[in-house]
């Protein structure tokens, strides 16, 4: 994160604690992306309600997953972990009846990523007094997973 500027970065290399607190959560549990020769690429927490400000009654009134703090080890950034994340994310709503998946980031390089590369629709930018949240949603899917990383 630090190499690709992205925002909150030293945050992020300290929360190994609070990383691992979340994943034994039994309402969002974390979900861990492994290589076959059993290294950890990447994880992502899963919860049916939003962490996030910003969703309107409505819509959390609609069937989705959400998805929090997915982080991927930059070594395997060249297997594009966090599509495969998404994807097994959308595939996962899809068989279970839910219709959306959704996620939020506070950094624009973030947006951009889940935007352009993983196919997730900007639904509103929410501004706090301290920070800028991106919401984002995408219709859950069962379509193939190779067509989530891009080529």
């Amino acid at each position: 994160m630090r190499e690709r500027q992205l925002e909150d970065w030293e945050g992020w290399s300290s929360s190994a604690a609070m990383m691992a607190a979340r994943a034994a959560r039994t309402r969002s549990p974390a979900w861990v992306l492994e290589h076959a020769e059993g290294a950890v690429v990447g994880c992502t927490t899963v919860s049916d309600r939003p962490l996030d400000e910003g969703w309107t009654a409505a819509e959390r009134e609609e069937t989705a997953l959400y998805l929090h703090t997915t982080v991927t080890d930059p070594a395997w950034r060249h297997c594009w972990p966090g599509a495969v994340l998404a994807a097994w994310a959308l595939r996962r709503a899809a068989t279970s009846g839910t219709t959306w998946v959704r996620r939020a980031c506070t950094s624009d390089g973030l947006l951009r990523y889940y935007r352009d590369a993983q196919g997730f629709a900007l639904v509103r930018t929410v501004r706090g007094e301290h920070t800028v949240t991106h919401l984002l949603a995408r219709h859950a899917t069962t379509a193939d997973w190779s067509a989530a990383t891009p080529t």
